[in-house]
């Protein structure tokens, strides 16, 4: 085949590409416009929400939200609150209102840092560049470094594990409390006890 009759194919080829790359690119841009046009209007729909909250529990609940760095305990104590839409609402929110650095995905990132580090050293001792009982010593030293280090992410993993795991059992505790004593004339009483006691898990450790 002469060089002349592969240019049509290869210039069809090469528009053909453009054109595909084109389309995922506007496809990209639209879905992450989608994105965040639905993430505004679920941050608007649980604003409209809390809008609606008396004062006190407005900045109870506002107080509660700034401090914690769980979007699932922000989202229990707004269903104690009364609120009855998804947690996307809420973590969109969150995510909005008060920013939280990621301590999690810092450490993680920590840990394969040092796992790095001494992959290096033991390649530098395999080729000499470190004397050994010095580079075994400092493997030993970070390792040690490394796992504690794993140690304070499964502390973190636990502790918001267990957290949530408590929300939430008070709040479907408090809720049957309040579904059965409801037109009681004790449910007054009981939803403002149910709120102090809410209040002192909430801050609880």
């Amino acid at each position: 085949m002469k060089p002349s009759e592969k240019e049509p194919s290869n210039n069809a080829k090469l528009t053909s590409n453009r054109s595909s790359s084109a389309k995922k690119t506007k496809s990209a841009i639209t879905n992450n416009r989608r994105r965040d046009i639905d993430s505004d209007i679920n941050i608007q729909v649980f604003e409209h929400w809390l809008d609606n909250l008396d004062s006190a529990s407005r900045e109870s609940f506002s107080a509660f939200a700034e401090e914690t760095f769980s979007s699932i305990q922000v989202y229990l104590y707004a269903k104690f609150l009364g609120y009855e839409s998804s947690i996307i609402a809420v973590d969109h929110w969150v995510s909005a209102t008060y920013p939280k650095p990621d301590h999690y995905k810092v450490l993680l990132h920590e840990i394969q840092e040092m796992q790095e580090d001494i992959r290096k050293l033991r390649e530098d001792i395999e080729n000499y560049a470190v004397k050994r009982d010095a580079g075994v010593a400092r493997i030993a030293q970070m390792q040690k470094e490394l796992r504690g280090t794993i140690a304070q992410v499964d502390s973190f993993v636990s502790s918001k594990d267990r957290k949530g795991l408590l929300l939430a059992g008070a709040d479907r505790a408090l809720r049957e409390l309040a579904s059965v004593f409801k037109d009681d004339p004790i449910e007054g009483p009981l939803q403002e006890a149910s709120m102090s006691v809410w209040a002192r898990i909430q801050f609880e450790d």
